[in-house]
């Protein structure tokens, strides 16, 4: 009989084992627990996700459960809470951060479109611990970490992942971003450096954002507006523009103002270095900004970075790691497999159905009635007896 796999197994394929031992070794990952691996840690982690596991004795009874799938995952035996939970605390994050790096670029290959512009939002999200956490850092709101995402809209992939400590501004992560050459990056007031802008523009990309309000601005040129009707704003006003503060007003880069009436809402202003769009243009992408926060929403009310398995810096960190490279892995499963039905239907049966043998693409359809039970077919020329 040919082996089908469960559906947990068809999700974790894109991870190629041998990059990801690869990275385990450049890490030392199994320096400490020689008996877990780096591997089966990955595995329970994405499973923990997948099967929303709030507590290190309910995820540890759901896993032993289906241990006869084990073997086709690759992991090398039962679970046990007490090793998960030092696994937690003493594996290196960057095991996870890697193995998220590769699965993010692979990802990009197979979602992106050709021929469509480069757009990178960039943006923080707080996870806030509270109390269970005396050791997290308080910025005035709350006490936790912050995510930061540098996300790719038209592919719907988030390109890179950062954790930091909640006091940390959103503007040095922003900085520390490998710049693409073509690339747009949309980004808040919260980003506001001017040497970042200037390095942004030395290498070939533009930027559109939002000025603080104290920043000033002298006109040195009105642009004429052609189009001014957008899909819920109103262009008010276009207009090349030079810091007018003292010592910043010699920016090796031109700049452009732009004033958007929002229909529901007041006016805002933005600021590119884009000399080439149109401002109707460059508004939409502003408003596509809005996306980055809709994948935060998801992340959190869909996998589990509210509730965590640890209670110390380095287990929180990679139950966040984990949960990223669960979405990314759902993604690519659902582009690789031409799901049609919407991508939250298909995360909810992969959820119910983790250790289902049946393919990703026969996923919403219910299995066959008796499938052991042979059907004999009568002949039409076959003569029946017929008892009274």
């Amino acid at each position: 009989m040919r082996h089908v796999d469960s559906i947990f197994a068809s999700v974790l394929k894109p991870i190629d084992r041998r990059q990801f031992q690869a990275i385990v070794d450049r890490h030392d990952g199994d320096a400490y627990d020689k008996t877990f691996k780096s591997w089966d840690h990955l595995v329970a982690l994405i499973f923990a996700q997948l099967n929303h596991a709030t507590g290190l004795r309910g995820l540890e009874a759901i896993f032993n459960a289906n241990s006869h799938h084990h073997y086709h995952l690759g992991v090398t035996g039962p679970l046990a809470r007490t090793t998960l939970s030092d696994a937690n605390a003493r594996r290196p994050v960057g095991v996870f951060a890697e193995t998220f790096a590769m699965l993010s670029k692979m990802a990009d290959r197979q979602l992106r479109r050709e021929g469509e512009e480069m757009v990178r939002l960039i943006d923080a999200s707080p996870i806030p611990l509270g109390k269970m956490c005396r050791w997290a850092k308080w910025n005035g709101r709350i006490r936790g970490l912050k995510m930061h995402v540098v996300y790719d809209p038209r592919a719907d992939c988030p390109r890179r992942v950062d954790i930091t400590p909640a006091n940390v501004n959103d503007v040095e992560i922003g900085r520390n971003v490998e710049l693409e050459a073509g690339s747009t990056y949309v980004f808040d007031k919260g980003y506001c450096h001017y040497g970042w802008w200037t390095k942004i523009h030395a290498a070939g990309a533009q930027f559109v954002t939002r000025p603080k309000q104290n920043t000033r601005f002298r006109v040195s040129k009105r642009r004429y507006v052609r189009k001014i009707i957008g899909d819920g704003f109103r262009i008010i006003d276009d207009a090349e523009v030079v810091l007018a503060s003292k010592g910043n007003s010699k920016l090796p880069m031109p700049l452009r103002r732009i004033r958007v009436k929002r229909d529901n809402g007041g006016v805002i202003t933005l600021i590119t270095n884009d000399m080439k769009r149109k401002a109707v243009e460059i508004a939409a992408l502003y408003k596509e900004r809005w996306q980055i926060e809709l994948l935060f929403r998801w992340i959190k009310q869909h996998l589990d970075i509210r509730k965590f398995l640890g209670n110390n810096d380095n287990a929180i960190r990679l139950q966040i790691l984990a949960a990223m490279i669960a979405y990314l892995l759902l993604r690519i499963a659902a582009r690789e497999n031409c799901v049609t039905i919407p991508i939250l239907r298909f995360v909810e049966l992969v959820c119910q159905r983790l250790f289902m043998r049946t393919p990703i693409a026969e996923i919403d359809k219910p299995p066959p009635v008796n499938p052991s039970k042979r059907t004999t077919k009568v002949s039409p020329d076959q003569m029946q007896f017929c008892y009274a």
